[in-house]
């Protein structure tokens, strides 16, 4: 059971990386990963609201919208729970964390519409996940987020030092930079498989 939920986590953090691999919430992953702890600030309220949105709507999901032959409207009800979950969010670093608040400006909002929280609740129900093995889930993508913004934001700001040709400045230079990270990541797929296959 233990080994199971291991190979839960460490596939979502490596191998089933929702920004490297999947390519779900590549907003934040651009926008906010030019400093280290915006990036980081970002991914813990990512990891938070992730957490969050899967206590609350797997409960919904399977006592009230399976129970009832409504899943049809799956998408719907995870959407409005997210965007609370985000306001709440938001209230709650504007009162007691301000500078981070400002920091994450525009993309705390911005969480509500991340389609990375919005997928990991959805593949939960999807891969039949029970609540213990979706909350796992969800940590190690919250995690796997949290790597791949602290990974790109060293990469990001390494980048401001470098001789970069001018035709390739800015979003290119970006884009190129977060393909090579996303391929190094295809390096854990033998590893985990071989672990856990």
């Amino acid at each position: 059971m233990t080994k199971a939920f291991l190979a839960i986590l460490v596939t979502a953090i490596l191998t089933e990386n929702f920004l490297l691999s999947k390519f779900l919430g590549i907003c934040p992953f651009l926008g906010v990963s030019k400093k280290l702890n915006t990036a980081t600030g970002m991914s813990m309220a990512v990891i938070f609201v992730m957490l969050l949105a899967t206590a609350v709507t797997y409960p919904i999901n399977k006592f009230i919208l399976v129970a009832n032959d409504m899943a049809y409207l799956q998408t719907i009800v995870f959407i409005f729970v997210i965007a609370a979950l985000v306001q709440l969010v938001e209230i709650v670093l504007k009162k007691y964390i301000p500078a981070l608040y400002s920091a994450l400006g525009i993309y705390l909002p911005l969480i509500t519409t991340n389609c990375a929280v919005l997928g990991v609740v959805i593949l939960n129900v999807d891969n039949g996940y029970n609540f213990a093995q979706s909350m796992v889930n969800t940590l190690g993508a919250g995690l796997g987020f949290l790597v791949a913004m602290v990974m790109f934001a060293g990469v990001r700001e390494r980048l401001e030092s470098c001789d970069v040709p001018k035709f390739m400045q800015g979003l290119p230079i970006t884009l190129v930079a977060a393909s090579l990270t996303s391929i190094s990541f295809l390096g854990f797929t033998g590893i985990v498989e071989g672990i856990f296959g």
